[in-house]
């Protein structure tokens, strides 16, 4: 198969981690007959100092006409540290998610035997813990109305949803419960929210056209509270905008470390894969990073974007012999002997 992909590799560790998914997955395109055409562009910081903004027209149309992208991360120190800066990093990444239609973020939280105790949470809580959030990522109060009013002394941010909104993004998450468990989390705030009442009633028409999946609706409060106790408990969870950007960080830690979680986000035309962890610029060219997330990222690509199984399920029984044999980085090896982010790279793709 001829694969087209996309490769934004971004700010800090981004372009560190994502040569080690490029080569894990040209090691697996060697090995199962595939040829993979890269295509890099510009995001992020490195956009706005090369061409004056974080997502430029020509990574769109490179991103537009891949059959996927793959990821890094954006984020630079020289942005963060200024508040009156007026083109951001930050602003690249919702502009590419509006402009592709990524609608769903899909954020699987999962425990590998070999690190169950690395986790800050104890074993028997979360042993057998296989969730995935769906997280709604083009509306809601990230894109409302915004903006100071009383000489700047009054700040607000609007939170909108449409019916259609809710509609596409929970038919993925019925789809996805569908293909699991059978079990669906609508996560809101219809106590007090009335967006949150608009994605309950939506949800709750829906149910007839799923009649298999057991469907439940919990306070997004509740389910912050419920993701430390007994995240076991958990199959499918869709939510909106914001709430999903806070529950997929607070799950990410119940694996032992945020360097190993992947995420893919979806439309109905583009499909782009990331690690979740962001572009920790204090790391940049120290060849420290854990690369498995972005590894996993690429797994995810192979999987949704172009159903190739036995390749993807390739790269995650790697990822796994690496950890029980301890080819990780300083964030995992407890002591032990750390190896660099080249270094896993190149053991991952070997034993592919």
């Amino acid at each position: 198969m001829k694969l087209n992909i996309a490769l934004l590799a971004g700010d800090g560790i981004g372009p560190e981690v994502i040569e080690q998914a490029v080569k894990v997955s040209d090691a697996v395109a060697k090995k199962f007959g595939h040829e993979i055409t890269w295509k890099p562009a510009l995001t992020g910081a490195a956009a706005i100092d090369a061409v004056g903004e974080p997502y430029p027209d020509a990574t769109h149309e490179i991103c537009k006409n891949a059959d996927a992208v793959l990821f890094g991360a954006i984020g630079h120190p020289k942005y963060d540290n200024d508040p009156s800066a007026k083109v951001r990093p930050e602003q690249g990444l919702l502009k590419m998610r509006k402009a592709l239609g990524l609608f769903a973020n899909v954020r699987p939280t999962f425990v590998f035997p070999s690190l169950i105790d690395k986790s800050p949470l104890k074993r028997e809580r979360i042993e057998g813990t296989d969730l995935v959030i769906l997280r709604e990522l083009t509306g809601g109060i990230y894109f409302g109305e915004k903006g100071r009013r009383d000489g700047g002394e009054t700040a607000f941010d609007n939170c909108v949803y449409t019916r259609e909104e809710v509609q596409r993004l929970a038919k993925k998450g019925f789809e996805l419960a569908m293909s699991r468990n059978k079990k669906l989390c609508c996560v809101d705030k219809a106590n007090v929210l009335e967006t949150s009442r608009l994605w309950r009633e939506t949800v709750q028409a829906m149910e007839k056209d799923y009649p298999e999946v057991k469907v439940s609706y919990e306070f997004v409060d509740a389910v912050a509270m419920r993701l430390v106790q007994w995240p076991n408990s958990y199959d499918v969870l869709i939510t909106e905008n914001l709430f999903g950007d806070i529950l997929t960080d607070e799950a990410s830690v119940i694996s032992g470390s945020m360097g190993l979680m992947p995420s893919a986000s979806v439309g109905t035309e583009n499909q782009l894969f990331e690690p979740i962890h962001g572009s920790y610029p204090q790391a940049t060219g120290l060849n420290i990073a854990n690369p498995m997330a972005t590894v996993l990222s690429a797994a995810m690509m192979f999987e949704m974007a172009f159903d190739l199984q036995e390749e993807g399920a390739a790269i995650r029984n790697a990822v796994n012999k690496a950890l029980a044999e301890g080819i990780v980085t300083e964030d995992l090896a407890d002591g032990g002997k750390a190896y660099g982010t080249k270094e896993v790279g190149d053991w991952l793709a070997a034993n592919i």
